[in-house]
């Protein structure tokens, strides 16, 4: 590959100058000078000299790309560096110890959409190849390539991977066929293996749009994959357990999706003793529904101020599809969980009220009877918001909009050395209601006054960095605690993260209750499609374990610039001309002149 004229070629052509390829093609020119200078001295006297000559030149080739391969660096010429791998890339590159293989099921005949992803995938692989010292190999096949039985085998060898095909609808002569592509890659390092999804979907986003976000979240796709399979140990995320929270059927894909990075586990903070404590990354509480003791309080304290982070995913009040579809309605009331004074002192309120937002997701509602079966209709309902990530935070950059269910809203409050950061809101069209409030499925059949809907973007979710200081400095400890434990003379760390979400249900995904199987996080099996909560969780929990910043290669942006089709109508003919016919035209042209110069300029 290094020998050939392609691999080189291809390098600059995308505007990338790298002082190997700039020094092969310079010991081609010498090469060849060196045959052309050997060729006219032959039949000369002198002709050991030019051998001689011409292997001082071949010795200087080989040291010329020798010292090339050693003191690498190159250009990018490209307007937004495109091509330009980041300082924390290369340093998690630098890590690696043995060979990484990267499998990527993204070949054959593919729509030019998929492609443009393929094309990107390679020139990232070939980049970072180029900073790991040859330490990666990749390759590119086809898994639906072959006969029926191979195919199917295929499948299901990828099915226990974890990697599922992207279904799309193709225009061919026939008419439209379904055609499966697989946008993953698969890393192996060592006896490790982790699949890596390249496709970064969004219904709200054209798929132009789509396609051009998955390719600016190539760097980091692989970069925090690398990280991952290449780091040792996972480290532990652990999820509350003992006050309600979500239980092991709810949270299945959040832990499941967890375990491929991460080890992902329940934690009583009852039994955990403080040793065990400082070994966990992240904590998880996720919708609690009972209060928390001020035992377990000083235990989620003690973690924060050793540095470990927390992901609150809570709901403030009590409200239930389920409880509804018995009764018809329900009354929400305010849920006690006992942690609204820790929050406070970390610059959060939970507040103790309803989001009803006109953006919102669909569910199934019976309006009558046909025979002896139930009339099922989808409806919108507000209390179910559907939230489009607007920040241009890492964390929801890019990715699909986010299902809630019965969602608080969250205030942020000064406190010194803590800086918070919004990532969901709603949108202006909602309706803020405190509890107690009466909620009844009659709602969802009612259209809603537009009016009423009109307020300020509500802040849902907030991300928080910085020094957090403890709840239980000059306060007594609780029974239990010992007092060499004391957070009075425990001096907190200089940064922490942790993350706040006013909804619980965020990270519950639906179960499939006759059958007791979970669904995908983030599925909604009411309306068969596929909302970002699990990216959501993903991206939070990278972010939260992210010592290294890269998180920070998801703000990594590549200007889309999509042809001008009002004007590929008009003049169409016109650019063919231009780009097909003028070149060579002008080639002939040139010829035709200078043999004209040459016959007239000789013939004297």
């Amino acid at each position: 590959s290094f020998l050939g004229i392609h691999a080189h070629y291809e390098s600059v052509s995308r505007g990338v100058l790298d002082i190997r390829d700039f020094c092969y093609f310079l010991g081609a020119i010498l090469f060849f000078l060196g045959l052309t200078y050997l060729f006219f001295e032959r039949d000369r006297r002198h002709i050991k000299g030019a051998a001689k000559v011409f292997l001082y030149i071949l010795l200087c080739i080989i040291g010329i790309n020798y010292l090339a391969s050693s003191i690498f660096f190159r250009i990018d010429f490209t307007s937004e560096k495109r091509y330009t791998i980041s300082n924390v890339s290369k340093n998690v590159l630098n890590l690696l110890e043995e060979d990484l293989h990267v499998v990527v099921f993204l070949d054959g005949d593919l729509p030019a959409g998929f492609k443009r992803l393929q094309s990107g995938t390679k020139d990232l692989l070939s980049d970072l190849k180029a900073y790991a010292g040859g330490r990666i190999r990749y390759t590119f096949i086809n898994p639906t390539e072959g006969d029926v039985n191979e195919q199917e085998a295929y499948m299901d060898a990828l099915a226990k991977r974890g990697i599922e095909p992207t279904k799309l609808s193709v225009k061919t002569e026939e008419g439209l066929t379904q055609k499966m592509i697989y946008p993953v890659a698969m890393l192996m390092y060592g006896e490790e293996e982790l699949p890596v999804n390249l496709l970064q979907n969004n219904r709200f986003l054209s798929p132009e749009e789509v396609l051009n976000n998955s390719l600016q979240n190539l760097e980091y796709t692989f970069i925090n994959s690398i990280k991952k399979i290449t780091s040792g140990g996972r480290p532990i995320i652990a999820f509350t357990e003992g006050h309600g929270e979500l239980n092991d059927l709810e949270a299945y894909d959040a832990m499941h999706s967890l375990g491929y990075s991460y080890q992902a586990g329940r934690l009583n903070l009852d039994s955990i003793s403080f040793e065990t404590l400082k070994q966990i990354r992240v904590i998880v509480v996720a919708k609690p529904q009972t209060p928390f003791t001020e035992y377990q309080k000083f235990k989620l304290d003690y973690f924060v101020n050793h540095g470990g982070k927390v992901l609150w995913a809570i709901n403030q009040v009590q409200g239930e599809l389920d409880s509804m579809r018995k009764s018809g309605d329900q009354v929400v009331v305010a849920r006690s969980l006992n942690l609204d004074d820790m929050l406070f002192k970390y610059g959060i309120r939970l507040n103790y009220n309803l989001i009803a937002d006109l953006n919102c997701a669909q569910i199934p509602l019976n309006v009558g009877r046909v025979g002896e079966s139930n009339q099922l209709q989808l409806v919108p309902w507000i209390f179910y918001p559907i939230f489009v990530p607007k920040s241009d935070h890492p964390i929801v950059k890019n990715i699909d909009g986010i299902k809630g269910q019965f969602v608080g809203t969250i205030d942020t409050l000064p406190v010194k050395d803590i800086k918070k950061e919004v990532l969901l809101s709603s949108s202006t069209f909602n309706k803020v209601s405190n509890v107690p409030v009466l909620i009844s499925l009659d709602m969802a059949s009612l259209e809603p006054k537009q009016a009423e809907f009109r307020a300020r973007p509500q802040a849902v979710a907030v991300v928080l960095e910085g020094v957090f200081p403890s709840v239980f400095k000059n306060r007594p400890l609780p029974a239990g605690i010992p007092d060499t434990l004391s957070m009075n003379s425990i001096k907190p760390p200089l940064n922490n993260k942790m993350a706040v979400f006013a909804d619980g249900n965020m990270f519950k995904n639906e179960v499939n209750s006759a059958e007791n199987v979970p669904y995908n996080l983030g599925w909604d099996r009411a309306t068969q499609q596929q909302y970002g909560n699990k990216t959501l969780l993903l991206n939070t929990i990278d972010y939260l374990c992210d010592e290294s910043g890269i998180i920070s290669l998801r703000n990594k942006e590549v200007k889309l610039r999509l042809l001008d089709r009002m004007s590929i109508k008009t003049d169409k003919l016109f650019w063919q001309f231009m780009n097909v016919c003028l070149p060579p035209f002008v080639l002939i042209l040139f010829g035709v002149i200078q043999q004209f110069v040459r016959r007239r300029k000789f013939s004297r």
